[in-house]
């Protein structure tokens, strides 16, 4: 790996698109293939249940795999859910968390929140963090049809912020339908960045989904992380 090393972000068009399973098999694969790597959530919010580097953790077999400096209840934006659950949240305790987690990571991936323009903290969005941790980004998004225009718009969103984007990877990708054969081939088209592909996985554990993404993500969308230039 080189000596500067990248943060990559794996950033979504929205919730429930799969950026945990995708941030669990890329974490995997880089630390199968020697690199320390490790995942950062900037805040859970829908905790209990909901734990994403507890996830990332378990596919990986090792709990120093993901961290997460902030849990809130409420199953709702961070920002909302702070202010429902009567608790602070400010950005800079995040960023200072993210910032901390990073410096202490050789290889550091962070996972986003929702969608890119979540509300974080105060008056910043999701996308304000991943810009102001000078990350590479990975978008996730869904495989059918709507994925063109809301892949778009998070790309370009990110470009405006001057923030690198290594690709992209459409989720649960089964070509069932026309939108989804083309879809692919037409985002490339669109934003000139390389498409990926992940199947609908099989199998229930951290372990075994992370497996899956490994095996559909090609080895050369990997290796570029290990070699560190996003």
């Amino acid at each position: 790996m080189s000596d500067t090393s990248t943060t990559i972000a794996i950033v979504g068009t929205d919730t429930g698109v799969g950026k945990t399973v995708v941030t669990a098999g890329i974490t995997r694969w880089l630390r199968e293939n020697g690199a320390d790597a490790r995942a950062i959530k900037p805040a859970q919010t829908g905790f209990p249940p909901d734990d994403d580097a507890g996830f990332v953790a378990d596919a990986c077999g090792d709990p120093d795999a993901a961290t997460c400096p902030r849990y809130l209840e409420p199953a709702l934006a961070p920002r909302v859910a702070a202010a429902e659950a009567g608790e602070t949240l400010t950005y800079d305790s995040i960023l200072t968390a993210c910032k901390d987690a990073i410096a202490d990571t050789p290889l550091p991936i962070v996972e986003g929140i929702g969608g890119l323009r979540v509300p974080l903290a105060e008056d910043r969005e999701v996308i304000d963090l991943v810009a102001d941790l000078e990350a590479t980004a990975v978008v996730v998004t869904r495989s059918g049809l709507g994925t063109l225009n809301h892949t778009a718009l998070s790309v370009e969103a990110l470009e405006r912020r001057s923030v690198k984007i290594a690709g992209i990877v459409c989720n649960e990708y089964a070509g069932a339908t026309v939108a989804e054969r083309t879809n692919p081939a037409e985002l490339e088209r669109m934003t000139g960045y390389d498409v990926e592909t992940v199947p609908p996985l099989e199998g229930e554990t951290p372990r075994a989904l992370a497996t899956g993404v490994e095996t559909a993500l090609s080895s050369g969308f990997l290796e570029r992380f290990l070699i560190g230039d996003g």
